[in-house]
């Protein structure tokens, strides 16, 4: 192909892609399959391997994440990122509004109400149309360069798609919120659980957490969103006269955009619109916590002006969450499989979003020091993300002097090793862990991690059973379980015959389990269930995963640096490789050589179970699925092809109404499976 063809069909493919990106992330209208977006984009990867000089900054290859920084550089903001007052009451929004009015009189002022999105603030510079620089607000004048970071999140334009050019200014910066959706955080949290890493606390944290890191590969493999709301410095064009246009205009660029916009004359009508958005928000996939007011005319906002922190003309109108107070009777620690000590509070029981709460999350010793809780506290709780108990506050008018400052132990509570603080690559420090893989809650949590059903699904392996099996020494690693007999199984308490058998009968069926749940429920950290279907779609043979180099694991669709270093290095301790040798003599699934993945009918889709099925188990869904080159996926999204339902199908099969995802009963999808029998 000449030189100047090459170059034609580089801007083809780039411009394809960038389209259907924006129509996937921005529009919510998807123009391609799966598959031939997958096609297009493979073909742009090539073409720039053959011909680096076409990967322009404003590539879409650019946003699987670059090379790890040393550190963010500062950013200066071409204007002022200014912070919002906040209100929670009623009263102080017709205030606000007489306010306003009396630095504007005769003047008949409109205004608008957007959601306040509960994530990180953001300001992009745009020169000539390409993205420039990103940056955090900082201090308001100054923040941090995240642009590489930010150049992952597929909903914001690397290049200005608008189709008239003087559209365009020669530079401006546009003022937005990265967020984690609500699916996004319930999923990976679920990972990072899965993985032996400690759950984010709400969804701002973990966007927050994300654009952070320093190795952006990692931040691409987070779910991350943005929307645009307003505007910065600008040069070469003129400002839309009001707040409605202005985001019709960044529409009109490629911005999302705040889905719903209110526009109000009134007080009363803002009143109304503030109650609206409280009643529309919880069908948002993203944690709002407010409302934002906003002069809609941006001259009046000039006239207006703003003090030194905040403008005159915006307010923003706090919700307030659902939360109960309690009084946290004493802190236990947690030591997971991994080795990570985490605090939990101990409280008296209280009703909270619909269920009884008893114990809550402190994250870890950092955040207990920054919330100042004591033992004896009257403190505040709330559902984070509307899934994990947290503790919010303490509230320190009800102290009573008896309250106890907890000491974080130096020893770990179950074996007494010296703990040791530190942060996993590419994750802020601060996980305290115990460091003795012997110790008995380690133990146990491994082992309860090989008998779950999502690993290698044993039945009867729970934690009563785990926990006698290790207490009386009979097990300390998984591959001991294969050696147990009837005989040592009687030993143990309120174990029967029938249940033994059981027991040995699901470790005899576990031998012939999928490699992808050997690797995953061995509980290498960092390597939940997506990255250990990857190794073993990759390499076929768990031999070939324990052969392969850092850089070779890293070739796995999903597997980055942090987890190819977190395999190798498991599997280069001489203890590993013992147990490792044990379950091949065990006679375990070990694989068989494949460097592909399967291709079958479903490949390229996404299914999503609900419900009970007549016929098949969840695993033998998804097991016929994957054989036929498909993806299973925890929760709905847009991204979701076909939503398999079966009997008390819950709040899955009402958001694949909602997203307009295909759904089908068990009947409907064997017929598909018969039609194209597994390879």
């Amino acid at each position: 192909m000449a030189s100047s063809d090459i170059a034609t069909r580089h801007a083809e493919l780039a411009s394809l892609v960038r389209a259907h990106d924006h129509a996937y992330y921005v529009l919510a209208a998807p123009t391609l399959t799966d598959r031939e977006y997958d096609l297009l984009y493979r073909e742009l990867v090539e073409l720039e391997k053959e011909h680096p000089h076409l990967a322009t900054p404003d590539s879409p290859t650019h946003r699987v994440g670059g090379a790890p920084i040393s550190e963010f550089k500062p950013v200066t903001h071409g204007a002022p990122m200014m912070s919002l007052e906040n209100t929670y009451s009623q009263q102080e929004v017709r205030e606000f509004v007489a306010r306003v009015q009396k630095l504007l009189p005769n003047e008949e002022l409109e205004w608008t109400v957007e959601p306040k999105i509960d994530g990180v603030a953001v300001c992009l510079r745009y020169n000539s149309g390409v993205l420039k620089v990103g940056a955090t607000r900082g201090d308001g004048a100054t923040g941090d360069d995240i642009t590489s970071n930010l150049k992952t999140i597929r909903s914001i334009p690397l290049k200005i798609m608008s189709a008239d050019s003087s559209d365009v200014p020669d530079w401006f910066e546009v003022r937005g919120e990265v967020f984690l959706s609500r699916t996004g955080f319930r999923s990976l949290n679920e990972e990072r659980l899965s993985a032996g890493e400690e759950p984010f606390a709400n969804p701002r944290n973990a966007a927050a957490g994300s654009l952070k890191l320093l190795d952006p590969r990692i931040v691409a493999t987070r779910p991350l969103a943005a929307v645009f709301y307003g505007l910065g410095a600008i040069a070469g064009a003129t400002l839309p006269p009001t707040q409605i246009r202005l985001l019709e205009w960044l529409r009109a660029l490629g911005f999302k955009t705040p889905e719903r916009v209110w526009r109000c004359s009134t007080v009363s009508e803002l009143i109304d619109a503030i109650a609206s958005l409280d009643a529309a928000r919880g069908g948002f996939d993203y944690e709002t916590d407010g409302a934002v007011i906003k002069l809609n005319s941006l001259p009046l906002r000039e006239r207006a002006g703003s003090t030194a922190k905040a403008p005159r003309w915006a307010i923003a109108y706090k919700y307030d969450s659902e939360q109960a107070q309690t009084t946290l009777r004493r802190i236990t620690l947690q030591v997971g499989r991994t080795g990570a000590v985490t605090p939990v509070a101990e409280l008296d029981p209280v009703l909270l979003s619909g269920s009884t709460v008893s114990r809550a999350t402190l994250h870890n010793e950092d955040e207990l020091r920054r919330k100042d809780i004591r033992v004896g506290d009257t403190v505040i709780v709330e559902k984070a993300g509307e899934v994990i108990p947290a503790v919010v506050r303490v509230v320190p008018e009800k102290r009573t002097g008896t309250e106890v400052v907890f000491e974080f132990p130096r020893a770990c509570p179950a074996c007494g090793t010296e703990l040791t603080r530190e942060g996993s690559p590419g994750e802020p420090a601060g996980i305290i862990r115990c460091r003795n893989q012997d110790c008995p809650a380690q133990v146990r949590g491994r082992i309860e991690h090989w008998c779950a059903r999502g690993a290698m699904d044993i039945e009867g392996g729970g934690e009563v059973l785990v926990s006698q099996l290790v207490g009386k020494g009979h097990v300390l690693d998984v591959a001991d379980l294969y050696s147990l007999t009837m005989e040592s199984l009687s030993q143990l308490e309120r174990m029967g015959e029938k249940s033994a058998q059981n027991f040995l009968d699901g470790l005899t069926t576990s031998k012939s389990r999928d490699v992808w749940r050997l690797l995953f429920g061995l509980g290498i950290l960092h390597v939940g269930v997506g990255a250990a279907k990857s190794l073993a779609r990759r390499f076929g043979r768990v031999d070939t995963i324990m052969a392969a180099s850092p850089e070779e694991l890293m070739t796995a669709e999903a597997v980055g640096e942090v987890i190819a270093a977190s395999v190798y290095s498991w599997f280069a301790l001489p203890r590993n490789q013992r147990v490792v040798e044990r379950l091949r003599v065990a006679g375990l699934n070990f694989g068989t050589d494949r460097t592909e993945p399967a291709r079958g009918v479903f490949f390229g889709k996404t299914f999503v179970l609900t419900g009970t099925l007549p016929n098949l188990s969840r695993d033998q869904a998804s097991s016929r699925i994957e054989s036929l080159g498909g993806k299973v996926a925890s929760s709905v999204s847009k991204k979701t092809d076909f939503v398999i339902a079966g009997a008390d199908a819950g709040s899955k099969l009402e958001k694949a109404g909602r997203l307009g995802v295909r759904v089908i009963d068990e009947s409907q999808f064997l017929r598909l499976c018969e039609q194209h029998p597994s390879p």
